[in-house]
């Protein structure tokens, strides 16, 4: 038993040194929960710190500077490059959302000939996926300068 506690107790260290009371609660099964908030009256203390003891990390300017050697790309290129990115993510916005379209139309097709809802549930899915992909996509273009 001890065995095993021992690991966790460890992984619980860290959240000790975040400055919380870490509770250790036995059930009336003998099972052991370790929390930190205190869950009922068999509950007890094994880590008390009120006070976070770990000084701030200390701010420091960037350890190695870039070489005066170190090739740069100019702004014209990089724009360029820009553009193209911003190209390519339209080009995929306007083509999920044509497959998120069809598979929209899927799933009526589907819906129309009564289907059951398990077999609606891969056209579904399809939805939610393609869903997805189009909120990445314009999340992309948004990051875009």
């Amino acid at each position: 038993m001890t065995h095993k506690l021992i690991p966790f107790l460890c992984a619980l260290l860290p959240m000790a040194v975040s400055a919380q009371t870490i509770y250790r609660c036995t059930d009336a099964n003998g099972g052991v929960l370790i929390s930190s908030s205190r869950v009922d009256k068999n509950c007890q203390a094994i880590a008390v710190d009120p006070h976070n003891t770990l000084p701030a990390p200390k701010a420091r300017a960037s350890s190695t500077p870039t070489p005066a050697s170190f090739p740069r790309v100019q702004d014209d290129t990089q724009k360029a490059r820009d553009n193209d990115r911003r190209h390519i993510l339209e080009q995929e916005l306007s083509g999920e959302q044509k497959r998120l379209d069809q598979a929209k139309k899927d799933l009526a097709d589907q819906e129309a000939r009564r289907a059951t809802p398990e077999q609606l549930g891969p056209y579904r899915d399809r939805i939610a996926q393609h869903e997805r992909n189009l909120q990445a996509i314009q999340k992309e273009l948004g990051n875009l300068r």
